[in-house]
Order: C-alpha cells, then sequence, then structure tokens
C-alpha cells in the first residue's frame, strides 16, 4: 500500500495498465523526483513497461519541469509511455455554477439502484450500477452492484462492488464491517475485523484491496460539481 498523504509532493496510483503519477510543483524539484525514485522503487518489478501519465493538476507554467522529469525517468527506469494529462478548459466558477444550475436534472436517468431499510441474512441485492443503501446490511446478506456501493449505516455481510471487472468502485459505509470484500476481479476476506470505527471505504491500490478513512481520505474531494451516475 502507498501512503496517500495530501503533504506529500508525490501522490502514485494505478491507472488501468499504467501509473497516475500527480506531482505537486510547489515542493522543490529535488524532493520531488526523490519521492518518484522512492514510489518506483517500491514497486520493483511491477514498474517495467508500464505507461506513466504525469498530472500538475492546475499548474501552469510547469513546461520545464515535466520535461525533466520525464527524462530524469526515461534514463533511470524502464517504463512504457510518458505521457502528461491533458489540460482541462478553465470555467470561470460563478459561469460553471449557473450552468449547473439551469441544467437541472429532471431529464436524467439512472441505473442507479437506492434503497431504504435494513437488508436481512439470506436477502441478495443486484444493482447495475451503483448501489446506495440507507440502513443497515445484516451478516449473510450479499450486496452485488457494477459501481458503487454507498451503506449510510453498518455494512456487514458480503459485498462486490464494481461487477464483474472494474476495479475502480469503491465501497463506503458508515461502519464498516464486512465478512468478504470484492471490487472487480481483487477479494479480501475479513476487511472489517480491526474494529476501527466511524465512516470507511474500500478501494483498490497496488492489487490489493485497501480500506481508508473517509473523514481523511474523502474520495469525493476531487469532484467539485455533480456528475450524473
Amino acid at each position: 500500500m502507498i501512503n496517500f498523504d495530501n503533504t506529500a509532493p508525490v501522490k502514485l496510483k494505478g491507472a488501468g495498465s499504467g501509473l497516475w503519477i500527480t506531482i505537486d510543483p510547489s515542493h522543490p524539484e529535488s524532493e520531488i523526483i526523490a519521492e518518484i525514485d522512492r514510489l518506483l522503487d517500491k514497486l520493483k518489478h511491477l514498474a517495467i513497461n508500464a505507461d506513466v501519465t504525469l498530472d500538475i493538476g492546475d499548474a501552469r507554467g510547469q513546461e520545464e519541469l515535466i520535461d525533466r522529469i520525464k527524462s530524469h525517468l526515461e534514463r533511470n527506469f524502464e517504463l512504457g509511455t510518458i505521457s502528461t494529462s491533458p489540460k482541462k478548459r478553465s470555467i470561470p466558477t460563478e459561469r460553471r455554477r449557473q450552468r449547473d444550475l439551469s441544467k437541472g436534472w429532471n431529464h436524467h436517468k439512472s441505473d442507479v439502484l437506492m434503497l431504504r431499510g435494513r437488508v436481512r441474512s439470506g436477502q441478495k441485492i443486484n444493482a447495475k450500477k451503483h448501489l446506495v443503501i440507507t440502513g443497515d446490511v445484516n451478516p449473510g446478506a450479499e450486496l452485488t452492484a457494477g459501481g458503487d456501493i454507498i451503506v449510510l449505516g453498518t455494512l456487514t455481510g458480503k459485498v462486490h462492488a464494481g461487477y464483474p471487472e472494474n476495479n475502480g468502485a469503491m465501497i463506503f459505509s458508515l461502519a464498516f464491517n464486512p465478512s468478504l470484500v470484492k471490487i472487480g476481479l481483487i477479494t479480501a476476506t475479513g476487511a472489517g475485523e480491526s474494529g476501527r470505527q466511524g465512516p470507511e471505504f474500500a478501494c483498490v491500490e497496488q492489487g490489493g484491496i485497501v480500506v481508508k478513512n473517509y473523514m481523511k481520505e474523502n474520495p469525493f474531494k476531487r469532484m467539485p460539481w455533480p456528475e450524473v451516475i
């Protein structure tokens, strides 16, 4: 597991069959390169021939820094294609807010399944896309969804998000204690046996399932505007 510290100069995650490296250019260049080296060395053979995307977010005027980092990676690691993330067209905040308000959501159709109430032992719930449950999920229940699974209550039982092969899905609950967790093709058992408390979510990182504190890591904080799901 690679620690995603919000103050770190570099963050690395899997992206399909490649790697996505997010860089904070406010840090010294030597510190950035040293952290990239550390993360790639930690991956060992998993980084060989992997395509890499370098992302500096909304920072501008960093082309020379990116070029130097690319050259460093090409000299020191056996990677695949090294590219930069495409720049998003900037839209003034107020104009974007007004655009979103004018759209409304009434005309949208969704494959999301939302249920209210307790899911009891022996019950099996299947959703084509995302699954949202406002209630507890008892031991012996089974949840399966093509996308994310969000439980606004205690989650026990067996749960499979991202069915059948979407490793980018996540599982969230206010109290996380399932007997079996599967995301896409990755499986973990007893994910909640540590007895931790508070909202948590599970996701796939570096080929394994990890459980994180929602209040510290908040997987939704990078989504500033609503998206149709």
